[in-house]
């Protein structure tokens, strides 16, 4: 049977429905907040950019680029029928010659396998990379031509704070105070990977010798059994002020397999002048707690591989930093577009103080 309050229901919907349509229409389409709030504790919200750390924010960060990858494959399938130019038979193809450069060109590939070994892989990666870059050009062009709106943000950023520690520092700890910016790097001297970064941070430190300092701090991982008597070493040669050298010559010569003499001849390479300090220093563990406590201070920051960097301001009160932790061998461009962000900021606050309890 139907009821008076079915029929009351019935006008004040129709009476509020005009309103509702118009209120959605005014909305904006990326009214969506990417930091909602998640919970209330008296009166009191939780965001949802507290409840971050730094393996959760790599996670949102890597599901942001999958989910920006597919978005651009289905704005491109959608675009390519009524856009000729938008059509996918123009992808470059790598050539024989892309393969052979990228494997003798590339630090630390030739001790995974031989050209033979590894032609199909590169030759796979290549063209994927290849593929990827003629969407993005694409994707580029729709955007520029109005095709196409793009609402979908990246995750808000999440502010790691780091303690330089025992930190070696390219640039003297006194030069260090004027420089804003610092790239600290945490590495394993047998990671293939953090082989393949040297050169990129050697061109930074050309590029940004007056505004940016950097520092390393050991990461040996457990399945390389070398790793850590490699970052003992190259503690025992900083007693000498040859730290860089060393890892310089460790990076460009160490095979998998070390021995205890080719340690002592990279050494020799490296200039360490008093051999048997420096022999005795490696023999007997000295900086074995140091090596150790980089790890742990890397575990509590979330570090779960090598080479992972955090790039931020710095605090030369408290010896901090206060920035962003990303891992692998990034390229060249990406380091400079975090660079820039931090040295833009660096003029409109000044160094960071500290926003988080430091490990």
């Amino acid at each position: 049977m139907f009821k008076y309050k079915n029929l009351v229901f019935i006008a004040v919907f129709f009476f509020l429905l005009p309103v509702s349509i118009s209120a959605w229409a005014e909305a904006p389409k990326n009214a969506f907040s990417n930091n909602p709030v998640v919970a209330e504790v008296d009166g009191q919200p939780i965001m949802l950019d507290d409840l971050k750390n730094a393996k959760i924010q790599d996670t949102l960060v890597n599901l942001h680029q999958l989910q920006k990858g597919l978005l651009k494959q289905k704005v491109l399938q959608i675009l390519r029928k009524k856009h000729p130019e938008m059509k996918k038979e123009n992808i470059p193809q790598a050539t024989r010659k892309d393969v052979e450069n990228f494997y003798h060109k590339t630090p630390g590939i030739k001790e995974i396998g031989t050209f033979e070994e590894m032609e199909s892989e590169i030759r796979q990666f290549l063209e994927a990379t290849l593929k990827d870059s003629y969407y993005e050009s694409q994707y580029e062009t729709a955007l520029q031509k109005g095709w196409v709106k793009d609402y979908f943000e990246a995750p808000n950023d999440f502010t790691v704070v780091a303690s330089l520690g025992t930190a070696a520092l390219w640039f003297s700890e006194d030069a260090a105070k004027s420089r804003p910016i610092i790239v600290l790097e945490y590495s394993d001297f047998q990671c293939p990977f953090c082989k393949r970064v040297q050169g990129t941070i050697k061109k930074l430190r050309q590029r940004y010798a007056s505004q940016v300092q950097f520092g390393y701090r050991h990461f040996p991982l457990p399945f390389h059994k070398e790793a850590t008597q490699l970052a003992e070493a190259t503690e025992c040669a900083r007693e000498q002020g040859r730290f860089w050298e060393m890892q310089a010559v460790i990076y460009e010569n160490a095979p998998q397999t070390i021995t205890r003499d080719a340690i002592f001849d990279y050494a020799r390479q490296a200039g360490v002048r008093d051999a048997e300090t420096f022999e005795a220093c490696s023999i007997s563990g000295k900086y074995k707690a140091r090596v150790n406590r980089d790890v742990a201070v890397g575990v509590r920051l979330g570090i779960v591989g090598t080479p992972t960097f955090v790039v931020g301001l710095y605090n030369p009160d408290k010896k901090t930093l206060a920035g962003e932790m990303f891992s692998g061998a990034v390229s060249e461009n990406d380091f400079i577009q975090k660079i820039e962000k931090y040295l833009a900021l660096s003029e409109q606050t000044g160094p960071l103080s500290s926003l988080a309890k430091t490990p």
